[in-house]
C-alpha cells in the first residue's frame, strides 16, 4: 500500500498531521486515505464558495445604500430648498413650516449616522498619501484599529515626554534632533491614522483635525532650523512647551478614555469618538478641571509666538523659519482659544436656555 503521496498531500492541507496519520495508517492500514483529504478539501471549497458569495452581497447591498442615501439627500435638499422659497403669512403655516424644518433636519442627523456605517471615499489626503485603496474596515476591525490608535497616541506622547525631559536636562543637538523628528513622524502618521478613523466613522472634524496638519507643519519647520544663535535663545522655551504639552495630552488621554466608555455605556456616544488635544462639548461631564490647563497651555502658544517675533526682529535672525514658526504658533493659539471658547459658551448658553424652560414649566404648574 502506497501512503507516502497522500500523506504528503495531506500534509500539505494540515501541517502538522504528516505524522499522525502515518500512525494511523500503520494500525489502520484499510483506512480510505484519499476519502480523508477530499472531505477536508471539499469542506474548504465550499467555504471558500459561499465567503465569496456573502462578500458579492455585501458588495451589493453597499452599493445600494449608498445610491439610497444619495438619492435621499438630494430629495431633503430638494425640500428644504422649496421650504425656504415659501413667503408664508398665518402662525398656523409658520408653526408647520418650522416642524417640517426639524423633521428634516431629524432625517439629515439620521442619513449621517447611515451614512458613518457605509464606504466614503478616502478624501484628497489619503489619496494622495495611499492611493486609492479601499480602507473601509469591518466593524470588529474599527474598533481594533480605534483601539490601536489609542495605544499609539498614548506610548508616543510617553516617548515625548522622556525625550522633552532629556533635552532639557542635557543641552545636547542630537538630542534636539530626534526630538524634532520624533514630534514630525507622530503628528505626521497621527492625521493619517485620523483619515482613515474619519473614513470608518469617527467623528474628528473641523479644527482639531485641522490642528494637526499644522502642528505637523510646525515640527517639519523646526526640524530644519539651523543650529545658532537664534535657535540656542529659544530652544530651552521649546522644550518646556512640549513638555507640557505631553503632560496634558496624556491627562487627557487618561480621562478621556473613561469619559468615552462612560458615554458608549449610557448610549450617549459613538463607539468611534476618540480622544482629542482640545474640549468638546461631551467633555463637559468629569473633564472641565483640565480647561485652566488647556487655556495656560494655549497662552503658552501665544508666548512662543512672541518671542519668536520679537527674535526676529534681531539683527542677528537671517533664519526664515523664526518668523513662520511665530506665525504658526500664533495661528494654533487663536484656533484653539476660540473653538474651546466657543464650546463653553454654547455648553453654558444650551444649559441656560433649559433653566428658563424648566422655570417657566414649574411656573406655569404653579398658576
Amino acid at each position: 500500500m502506497q501512503l507516502t503521496p497522500v500523506l504528503e498531500t495531506f500534509y500539505l492541507f494540515f501541517p502538522g498531521g504528516k505524522f499522525v496519520l502515518y500512525q494511523c495508517s500503520e494500525l489502520h492500514s484499510g483506512w480510505d486515505v484519499n476519502g480523508v483529504v477530499f472531505s477536508f478539501s471539499w469542506a474548504l471549497q465550499k467555504a471558500y464558495r459561499q465567503y465569496m458569495v456573502l462578500t458579492g452581497e455585501t458588495q451589493r447591498s453597499q452599493e445600494e445604500c449608498l445610491k439610497a442615501l444619495r438619492h435621499h439627500r438630494y430629495r431633503s435638499t430638494q425640500i428644504l430648498e422649496s421650504l425656504s422659497k415659501l413667503k408664508l403669512n398665518s402662525d398656523d403655516e409658520k408653526l408647520q413650516k418650522d416642524q417640517l424644518l426639524q423633521k428634516l433636519e431629524a432625517k439629515r442627523l439620521h442619513l449621517d449616522d447611515i451614512a458613518q456605517d457605509l464606504p466614503h471615499s478616502n478624501g484628497l489626503y489619503l489619496q494622495i498619501v495611499l492611493g486609492s485603496v479601499n480602507l473601509f474596515l469591518r466593524d470588529a476591525d474599527k474598533y481594533r484599529y480605534k483601539d490601536e490608535y489609542e495605544r499609539f497616541k498614548l506610548k508616543v506622547t510617553m516617548c515625548i515626554l522622556v525625550m522633552s525631559i532629556l533635552c532639557i536636562t542635557m543641552n545636547y543637538r542630537v538630542n534636539d534632533a530626534i526630538l524634532h523628528f520624533l514630534l514630525v513622524w507622530y503628528y505626521c502618521t497621527l492625521t493619517i491614522r485620523e483619515s482613515i478613523l474619519a473614513v470608518n466613522g469617527s467623528k474628528i472634524k473641523g479644527w482639531w483635525r485641522l490642528h494637526h496638519f499644522i502642528t505637523t507643519a510646525q515640527a517639519g519647520i523646526i526640524i530644519v532650523w539651523p543650529d545658532g544663535i537664534i535657535y540656542g535663545m529659544f530652544r530651552r522655551q521649546f522644550t518646556w512647551y512640549v513638555c507640557f504639552i505631553s503632560i496634558i495630552q496624556f491627562w487627557q488621554f487618561y480621562y478621556q478614555q473613561g469619559c468615552l466608555y462612560r458615554l458608549r455605556a449610557l448610549g450617549e456616544s459613538h463607539n468611534m469618538d476618540i480622544t482629542i488635544n482640545g474640549f468638546r462639548s461631551w467633555m463637559w461631564r468629569g473633564l472641565s478641571f483640565l480647561l485652566p490647563f488647556l487655556y495656560f497651555a494655549y497662552m503658552f502658544q501665544l508666548y512662543n509666538a512672541y518671542t519668536l517675533y520679537h527674535l526676529s526682529l534681531l539683527p542677528e535672525c537671517n533664519e526664515w523659519q523664526v518668523f513662520v514658526s511665530a506665525a504658526i504658533f500664533f495661528i494654533l493659539f487663536l484656533g484653539n482659544i476660540s473653538t474651546t471658547s466657543l464650546v463653553i459658551f454654547h455648553k453654558l448658553s444650551g444649559r441656560t436656555v433649559i433653566r428658563r424652560i424648566q422655570k417657566k414649566k414649574s411656573h406655569d404648574h404653579i398658576q
